[in-house]
């Protein structure tokens, strides 16, 4: 499930892309609205989650023009604002659900597992890969020619990351934006040992590397 976060907090933000990770899901964070169309108009995502008050452009604000986009991807409206007028105006907009900060990440969970059900969202994390590779987001194991292979949490998302843009090239830069926080950023080395474990078990034909570029699944 591919969820877009738009959240300016540097701790709430933080700690909500490492939660919905852990939970299995392919988190893309933007700290302002201007940047969060960018992602919307890039690549199609599941959820949306929005705080409203955020830089450039409001959530609601990107939620109207999504909606104008004909972009009906579930939204849930993360608010610190306690009146009705944000509470009418984010469902005028278009969205589905309403979380008022402070909030505990259990209420969050609640609240996307119903947008799942509501929507009919696919729930299950496997993915059957060519020759019968399983790649289980939520566990984060492969399973190949009956060999189960544990990943850690960064191996599964890049994983999962290159795997929703198959047969696309994938810079490094757009890979640590999208699974690693800025305080956190890896370097080229340890990127590159991820990529190497991982065609460890997939075969090195899997993942080309696209020399001064990046990588592509193929």
């Amino acid at each position: 499930m591919k969820i877009l976060l738009l959240e300016d907090d540097p701790i709430l933000s933080d700690i909500m892309f490492d939660h919905l990770s852990e939970n299995g899901f392919n988190v893309t964070l933007c700290k302002d609205g201007d940047f969060a169309l960018e992602k919307i108009d890039e690549k199609n995502f599941d959820l949306f989650i929005f705080d409203i008050n955020v830089p450039a452009k409001s959530g609601i604000e990107v939620l109207k023009i999504a909606r104008e986009y004909h972009k009906n991807t579930p939204t849930i409206l993360i608010t610190a604002y306690q009146d009705i007028e944000h509470l009418k105006k984010g469902f005028i907009a278009g969205c589905d659900d309403y979380i008022k900060k402070p909030f505990e990440l259990e209420e969050l969970d609640h609240r996307i597992e119903n947008i799942k059900r509501k929507f009919n969202i696919e729930t299950n994390q496997a993915i059957t890969l060519e020759d019968g590779v399983l790649f289980d987001i939520s566990k984060r194991y492969i399973i190949k020619d009956d060999k189960t292979h544990k990943l850690s949490q960064k191996e599964c998302q890049v994983l999962n990351y290159l795997i929703n843009n198959q047969k696309r090239v994938v810079s490094n830069e757009e890979l640590v934006q999208n699974i690693w926080q800025f305080d956190e950023m890896p370097s080229d080395a340890t990127l590159r040992v991820y990529i190497k474990n991982l065609r460890l078990i997939l075969g090195y034909q899997k993942i080309r590397t696209i020399r001064g570029i990046g990588y592509c699944f193929e």
